[in-house]
């Protein structure tokens, strides 16, 4: 009796990560358990002036500290600059700019002997006058932090779309605000850590928890005097990154500095305080909106004046006005957009990537402004919001092509599931009624790219992809695991085109020397170019083993599938022959052996800025709406949060635990700040992932998750 198999999707089904269970038991190994033979131990020290010039370093005493191999200064390394504008020396040498600058590093034998050999290094500063404030550090007698960026400017850009005069002119109401968004810390659960090893042949060995490799090594070597292609990068597990790990830092090439002075491996590793103190912030921005609308609620102009505090020194926090202008020009339909940014040096620590990386900031400022517009027509939030939505196939002013908006959806599937209006109207008119408890509810939106962000020239991942003699796979790819579940999600796309269980599916990665170039973990990236790439190298490979098939069985290749570990007919699934046999048939046939191997690298559609800020820099975009009903307690001003609600555009749903972890990672999220704000009881309400394809999960734990196709609503 022929054998039927029948075929089954992997895509939307529960697919565990491969190295969970690893990460459960213990068995993972980060870079800070991590040791080679002859390692040592590094540790940096730093100022604790905030602008002062150096006068004299004494490393004496800790030179001769027994178990101390190795200290180093700015006169001991080359003189160079890491940092967008390469403009942070590794160790300072002339002055210091912030409390967190690095003066000297020490390579000892253990924690304990380079901590007593710190504290032996003795430094002479003369204080200089130091400016924290933006506004400040731009004026004519401010304090110049760097000789050769004049008035303390840092990063400037503008970008312009329609006629700023025109929309003034037509604007019934105008309003303008000020806003001040603050530092936020990153708290990895693991600290920073690098470890740094040359070869006898003078080749480095980097074990780093960077998000981008290959840009890494493209980044680090030339800094260091080395050949790129003498540079191997390997990324051990990450104990977390989220945009912190998306530069080069002081700290790893003093690592590497150590290391070729001692010719041994040394380790670095932060400290939690030292975390705190060294690691980037988000970037704090001031600022300045006027908005235009007319009596009827329609938007007629924004103009958006913001100054970002950079701190001593740049990374690519400074460059977050790439992606704010994409907000204030695109989120809602603006015809009239001039938006102007300036990144001012401070003597503050400075700021680098940060999740959500410039739309945290320009979403809060553009969506406060629109509940405030709202008020001042006599619209209600949803209905002003609704007025102004863009539709799927809309282009924003800065070139952002919104083929599948889903905005309209999130702020309807949000206010329907909140009963919004009906909660609005209510909890209004018990504002100027007696009692202490008061209640509000209040909704706000977000825009974000979702498909990538051509901030490289390529902004694509390359993929290699071998079947064995027992049609297991194993996929070599250049994208980054970070926590975020790719490799779970390779292994489905592998899986769904060859017809072999996920659990055949090998994931190998984090190697510059092994892996073909990605740009890195960013810009909610990796699910849509790395899969692509993976997809398309897995057809490759499947289309050359239904070929050979197909030969065999006199038959077109289109008369066949994979499934479940066999070549099936097409039309009724009746096995013709098991996959892993003909693998071997394949490989063993002497001189016209076929090895199923392929590569295949993919760019997504998505085009660079232009020198005026336009062009559809990625692939895809995607809108939320969050409601939040509260009470606050009018005698004390103590808030309490009741329920959040969020209906949340996350595409085509692939790995449906994926999609589960995030709604449990949000209730932690929600539940820590409400509980910062004194909230007992905070429910997490629902949260709504609208899919594209209209794939349905429904989540087990609190909180209601429904995935809702953007069209029917089903």
């Amino acid at each position: 009796m022929a054998t039927v198999i029948e075929k089954q999707s992997q895509i939307g089904k529960r697919v565990p990560k491969p190295d969970g269970p690893d990460k459960v038991v213990g068995r993972t190994r980060y870079v800070n358990d991590m040791e080679l033979p002859r390692m040592l131990i590094g540790k940096i020290k730093r100022t604790d002036r905030v602008h002062a010039t150096i006068l004299r370093i004494d490393t004496t005493e800790a030179k001769a500290l027994p178990g101390v191999h190795a200290v180093v200064t700015a006169a001991d390394t080359p003189k160079i600059g890491i940092g967008v504008n390469k403009d942070n020396p590794p160790l300072k040498g002339d002055k210091v700019r912030c409390i967190r600058d690095e003066i000297a590093a020490v390579a000892a034998e253990s924690e304990e002997i380079c901590d007593k050999a710190i504290a032996l290094i003795k430094v002479e500063y003369e204080d200089l006058p130091a400016v924290f404030d933006c506004k400040e550090a731009l004026k004519d007698n401010a304090p110049q932090i760097h000789d050769d960026k004049p008035n303390n400017i840092g990063l400037s850009y503008e970008f312009k779309h329609g006629d700023i005069d025109a929309g003034e002119a037509e604007a019934d109401i105008i309003l303008e605000e000020d806003y001040r968004l603050h530092y936020v810390t990153h708290c990895c659960m693991g600290t920073s850590a690098v470890l740094a090893d040359f070869d006898t042949d003078g080749k480095l060995t980097i074990y780093s928890q960077t998000q981008y490799p290959y840009n890494f090594k493209m980044d680090l070597a030339p800094s260091l005097g080395i050949h790129p292609g003498d540079v191997r990068v390997i990324q051990p597990p990450v104990g977390g990154a989220f945009g912190s790990k998306l530069d080069v830092y002081p700290y790893e090439p003093i690592c590497v500095f150590l290391a070729q002075k001692t010719r041994r491996p040394v380790k670095l590793v932060f400290s939690r305080e030292e975390e705190f103190i060294a690691s980037p912030t988000r970037q704090p921005v001031e600022a300045h909106i006027r908005s235009g609308v007319k009596k009827d609620g329609t938007l007629t102009f924004r103009d958006v004046r913001c100054l970002l505090n950079n701190g001593g020194y740049t990374s690519w926090g400074a460059t977050i006005p790439y992606v704010m202008m994409r907000t204030f020009g695109g989120h809602f339909r603006v015809p009239n957009v001039h938006v102007t940014s300036t990144s001012v040096y401070t003597n503050n620590p400075f700021a680098g990537s940060f999740r959500g990386y410039g739309n945290v900031q320009s979403c809060y400022v553009v969506d406060t402004t629109m509940d405030k517009l709202a008020e001042m027509v006599g619209s209600d939030p949803i209905s002003f919001r609704l007025k102004n939505a863009q539709a799927p196939g809309e282009i924003t002013p800065n070139g952002s092509l919104l083929s599948d908006c889903a905005l309209v959806d999130c702020l309807e599937i949000a206010a329907e599931k909140t009963d919004f209006l009906a909660h609005h109207t209510a909890n209004a008119a018990e504002w100027d009624a007696p009692g202490r408890i008061k209640r509000g509810i209040g909704i706000a939106t977000a825009f974000h790219n979702a498909g990538g962000a051509k901030i490289h020239r390529s902004d694509g991942c390359g993929t290699i992809l071998k079947l064995d003699d027992y049609a297991r796979a194993t996929l070599i790819t250049g994208a980054s695991e970070i926590g975020q579940g790719i490799d779970a999600v390779l292994c489905q796309v592998v899986s769904e085109e060859l017809g072999i269980p996920t659990s055949d599916v090998t994931i190998v990665a984090h190697d510059s020397a092994i892996g073909p170039w990605d740009v890195g973990v960013h810009a909610s990236r990796t699910t849509f170019i790395a899969g692509n790439s993976a997809r398309r190298a897995a057809i490759k490979a499947r289309e050359q083993i239904l070929d050979v098939a197909a030969r065999e069985a006199n038959v077109g290749s289109e008369a066949l599938d994979l499934r479940a570990g066999h070549v099936v007919q097409a039309n009724d699934g009746v096995a013709v022959v098991k996959l892993d046999q003909l693998l071997r048939s394949m490989h063993f046939a002497g001189e016209d052996a076929e090895l199923v191997m392929t590569t295949d690298y993919y760019e997504p559609p998505s085009e660079p800025e232009d020198a005026d800020h336009k062009g559809d820099m990625s692939a895809a975009y995607a809108h939320a709406a969050y409601v939040a009903e509260i009470e606050v307690d009018t005698w004390t001003g103590g808030v309490r949060i009741q329920k959040i609600t969020v209906a949340q555009d996350v595409g085509r749903v692939i790995n449906a635990l994926g999609l589960q972890a995030v709604h449990q990672q949000r209730q932690v999220q929600l539940l820590t700040g409400g509980a910062h704000l004194g909230a007992v009881g905070f429910q997490a309400g629902h949260m709504i992932f609208i899919d594209h394809l209209g794939v349905v999960q429904q989540a087990t734990n609190q909180g209601a998750l429904a995935v809702v196709h953007t069209a029917t609503g089903e």
